[in-house]
């Protein structure tokens, strides 16, 4: 008689895996013309792509599997309690800083090799704040205590 183990997820870890599928589908969605306007422009860095992610999100393909890889990331960390609370807030600090980096440069310079555009920065702002205020709320609850 074989045992299958079913293990639950805490909140925390079904946070990061939404999280982690929701930056996947992203990256996917960048590379679909009608998804994402100017489609003939997307280059491979730099400020110079004119494509847009639903019309309105500056993307290119650098930006793409960024997302791509943020959202594998994701998906692998949730597997641990640990692992979820490191990708949220960790992440969270990631979208802020960018926030931050797109604020300072100047969106037509070789600097804003993202690219990034000021939708961009206010989506950077509301996921650096999400993304910590999930992994503080929910792992406070899911991380041992120590003595």
């Amino acid at each position: 008689m074989s045992r299958v183990e079913h293990t639950t997820r805490t909140p925390v870890q079904l946070a990061a895996l939404v999280v982690g599928v929701v930056f996947l589908l992203v990256g996917v969605a960048g590379f679909i013309p009608g998804l994402t306007t100017n489609y003939d422009t997307l280059g491979f860095a730099g400020h110079h792509s004119e494509a847009l992610l639903l019309g309105l999100f500056q993307v290119s393909i650098l930006h793409n599997i960024v997302h791509l890889a943020f959202g594998v990331a994701g998906i692998v960390l949730a597997r641990t309690v640990r692992g979820a609370y490191l990708y949220l807030v960790g992440g969270g600090v990631i979208y802020l800083v960018l926030w931050l980096y797109g604020l300072i440069i100047d969106h037509d310079s070789a600097a804003n090799f993202v690219p990034l555009n000021t939708a961009d920065n206010w989506l950077h702002l509301i996921l650096g704040i999400g993304m910590i205020g999930l992994g503080v709320a929910l792992g406070k609850r899911a991380l041992p205590t120590r003595a």
